[in-house]
């Protein structure tokens, strides 16, 4: 999946909360997660686990399936 599909599905995936509301629960950096969000980076396989744990997906759900389409995070 490529970055600004990412990004869509994160916030997607974040809802109502905010970004510092998903980087104090995962202790990833806000602007790490803006970044990615604008796809403007793509998580290193650490921050991967981390997010998918928290949004109670695998790594394979959140990042390479088609599980969550592309209507679904635009």
């Amino acid at each position: 999946m490529v970055p600004k599909e990412i990004g869509n599905r994160l916030r997607r995936l974040r809802g109502e909360k905010t970004i510092r509301e998903v980087s104090e629960a995962t202790g990833i950096e806000p602007s790490t997660i803006g970044m990615y969000e604008l796809g403007l980076r793509t998580p290193r396989d650490s921050n991967k686990e981390i997010l998918a744990d928290y949004f109670g997906l695998t790594v394979q759900e959140l990042f390479y399936d088609r599980a969550i389409t592309d209507s679904d995070t635009d």
